[in-house]
């Protein structure tokens, strides 16, 4: 079947309409960790609802774990490694930050397991930032946003 350029160009305009319309989200990170039980343990205590959605051994063993809409991927290195140091005058990806609706909740079962602030909390107007690293450094934002309003939400002034 051989198709006109106009209607080429329609299909492409509709797709491109509806891509700017999408609400895009992070479906996922994949990190690698020395101990895989360790990494598990720190995520369940700060989303007890996470699951493990799959996993597997091969190379090395893995799982995803998370809920229906996002996961982490967590690697286990085949052999162990020094942790790279944080850094955030180098590149890299310094944390992960997840939007939550009760920070103060995650903040006391993390604490309760053992788990260290990586960085002073940071009480805002309208969010509240906390920072948890797990047993091998990796830094982790937990935010409660306090206002719906977008622009309050996204303000860097207070």
């Amino acid at each position: 079947m051989i198709y006109s350029v106009k209607s080429i160009n329609f299909v492409l305009n509709k797709k491109i309409n509806a891509m700017k319309n999408q609400k895009i989200y992070l479906e996922h990170a994949n990190i690698t960790v020395n101990n895989l039980q360790a990494a598990v343990d720190f995520f369940i205590t700060a989303f007890p609802h996470f699951k493990i959605r799959g996993g597997g051994k091969g190379d090395r063993e893995w799982v995803h774990l998370g809920d229906d809409e996002t996961y982490l991927a967590i690697n286990e290195a085949t052999t162990f490694q020094d942790p790279i140091e944080k850094n955030y005058n180098r590149i890299g990806i310094n944390h992960l930050g997840f939007v939550v609706r009760d920070v103060e909740e995650i903040a006391h079962r993390l604490l309760a397991k053992g788990y260290k602030r990586d960085y002073p909390k940071q009480v805002e107007k309208y969010r509240i930032r906390d920072y948890f690293a797990d047993d091998e450094g990796n830094q982790y934002e937990f935010v409660e946003y306090l206002s719906e309003v977008t622009s309050e939400r996204n303000s860097y002034r207070d």
